[in-house]
């Protein structure tokens, strides 16, 4: 459910507004209204110092280096933030340098060590040293013609050699020349090697100061959000009576009101507050169930729902729950999940608790439609010649039927996704214009009873019954589809509502076959899985069961990988597409944000 909301009006004397500041974060209940006006350029910098520090902090944790809580930790942490902005530069100059170097280094390698100062003796005395590249056959071809060559290196296609000739004579070879490296191969190579101890010296160092600095840099950057919420507060109030008058406006959610009342009674502050309007832009504060508010997460990752609608959290979680389960589909896996996950409980933090209850829920699910399916490690139940189950093989659900079952769970939520639509459009514009979603349910649950009572042999054919179902519903479908209209605009909009309905559903409602397909190939790759390892296991009496035990775990960890992210994305797609649209989710609420430390 959304939590109702107050809107408050502060007054408070200019002298006294920056300790009201100070004592409202510490309280961390009032979400200051925003109003548009131009950030200072104090801000803007506290702006950038935020993301700068949050960059830092993102580079050095990527390093994974473990934190040593043991050290004293520096407790500036925009020097520590300099200090690391410097290593960088430092770092990428020098990785720079090196990578030319070793392009250097490449070329040089080949010619070995040399001294241009003898090369330059040489010249004096007019003998010059020529450097060629060539295959084999050019280098014999050279040697053919007398000259003084010499092999530096070669490789498998090719020769280095150098050629000396008298009076830098002009001699005509089908080679490549080259000039020779401008500084020799091992004076590159200590270069090198310099200056990868340069950089390997600033790794250890920044590696120092991911290990014991991050800490103070977030500690400083949750300083600089705090002042920065502090002053974009400020910004926010209105000044009235020559600016000695501070004017605050915020929201308060009901499960709050006493607290802030309470506080504003004992420091005797002046206030007045009002009920939010439809007018009003108020955030919004979910509260649910401990069940529902672990589906919260997957909520808003569509969207908070706007104040004036229904929380649909609430609405979804079961049949998410119950979805995931009908993808993933096999009871081992939901066993594991469920084991797995209460394991880690033992030892994680409070703040992944939650999403390891989620886990535990979903492999309770799958479970549940495993064990409906018949379907347990990627063994077909049905099929298993076990005497214990011969008793209960009755029970299992056939592919037919998991296919019948996908398509009633479709029906059943679209079904629901109406009641709400048309609960939320009473509550948000009035009954008027619920009616018309009224009218599709009348006509879509007066067929569906209809036909099941024809089918149970509970009533005879009678065409009567439908025709009175169809003009009941269609009635209020085609008179008001848009109540505020004019008659003929809304038999218009009724008929254009009859077209886009009828063929929406029927395609919402194919989209759940999706949950009968992954549920099948779940089982299918399992199956596979074990068809194969058993092939293993035959093939070798030694080296059988090991690969047979290994083929097993990385298959079945495979599968549930895949079919674990298939199964989550798809009920998303259903919750966030199909359900929401049927019933009738706008979205886009804000969130509540409390100025708080």
């Amino acid at each position: 459910m959304i939590v109702p909301m107050y809107k408050y009006y502060f007054l408070v004397f200019y002298k006294e507004y920056n300790q009201f500041l100070e004592n409202i974060q510490k309280l961390g209940v009032i979400h200051v209204i925003e109003k548009k006006v131009k950030l200072t350029s104090e801000i803007k910098e506290k702006y950038g110092t935020i993301e700068q520090l949050e960059k830092i902090i993102d580079f050095l944790e990527k390093r994974e280096i473990k934190q040593l809580e043991d050290l004293h930790v520096e407790s500036d942490g925009i020097n520590i933030m300099n200090n690391v902005f410097r290593k960088q530069k430092e770092l990428e100059i020098l990785e720079q340098e090196l990578e030319e170097e070793k392009k250097e280094l490449k070329k040089a390698k080949p010619w070995g060590d040399f001294s241009h100062e003898i090369l330059g003796k040489l010249k004096k005395e007019n003998l010059f040293v020529r450097f060629f590249i060539g295959t084999k056959k050019k280098y014999n071809e050279c040697l053919k013609r007398g000259n003084i060559v010499e092999i530096i290196s070669e490789t498998e296609n090719q020769v280095f050699f150098i050629v000396l000739l008298k009076d830098d004579e002009k001699a005509e070879y089908e080679l490549d020349e080259v000039e020779p490296p401008k500084i020799p191969y091992p004076n590159i190579k200590i270069k090198c090697d310099e200056l990868e101890e340069e950089i390997e010296t600033i790794n250890r160092q920044l590696d120092e100061i991911a290990a014991k600095d991050i800490p103070s840099m977030e500690k400083t950057r949750m300083e600089i959000m705090e002042s920065l919420c502090f002053e974009k507060v400020k910004l926010n109030t209105a000044k009235e009576a020559d600016e000695k008058l501070m004017i605050l406006e915020g929201w308060i959610p009901s499960t709050k009101k006493q607290l802030i009342d309470d506080f504003l009674e004992q420091n005797s502050v002046h206030f007045y507050f009002r009920r939010a309007t439809p007018d009003d832009n108020i955030p919004v504060l979910l509260k649910n169930n401990s069940f529902s508010k672990l589906f919260e997460p997957i909520g808003n990752m569509f969207s908070l729902p706007d104040y004036h609608e229904m929380d649909l959290t609430v609405f979804f979680a079961p049949f998410f729950m119950l979805f995931f389960g009908f993808c993933l589909g096999d009871a081992g896996y939901g066993l594991l999940f469920i084991i797995g996950a209460g394991i880690y409980k033992l030892k994680a933090n409070k703040q992944v608790k939650p999403y390891l209850s989620l886990i535990q829920f979903l492999g309770l699910a799958t479970v549940i439609f495993g064990s409906v399916s018949g379907t347990f490690f990627g063994i077909n139940l049905i099929q298993t010649e076990a005497d214990w189950l011969q008793n209960i093989k009755g029970l299992f659900l056939d592919p037919n039927k998991m296919f019948n079952l996908a398509l009633v769970l479709g029906a059943v939520q679209i079904i629901f996704g109406l009641f709400i639509k048309a609960a939320n459009q009473s509550k948000q514009f009035g009954f008027s214009y619920a009616l018309s979603t009224i009218g599709w349910l009348v006509v879509l649950l007066g067929s569906l009873i209809y036909f099941l009572l024809v089918n149970l042999n509970a009533i005879s054919p009678n065409s009567v019954i439908l025709y009175v179902v169809f003009s009941a519903g269609g009635f209020f479908i085609l008179f008001f589809s848009d109540p505020k209209a004019n008659i003929f605009s809304r038999v218009g909009s009724g008929i254009w509502d009859v077209y886009s309905t009828v063929t929406g559903i029927f395609g919402d409602l194919l989209s759940y076959i999706r949950l009968f397909a992954l549920g099948l190939s779940s089982a299918i790759l399992g199956f596979v899985i074990n068809d194969i390892a058993l092939q293993i296991l035959g093939s070798s009496k030694i080296l059988g069961p090991v690969f047979f035990a290994i083929f097993l775990l990385l298959g079945h960890t495979l599968n549930i990988l895949i079919s674990s992210l298939g199964s989550f994305v798809h009920p998303m797609r259903l919750t966030f597409v199909e359900f929401y649209k049927n019933a009738g989710f706008k979205g886009g609420g804000e969130e509540y944000k409390p100025f708080s430390k």
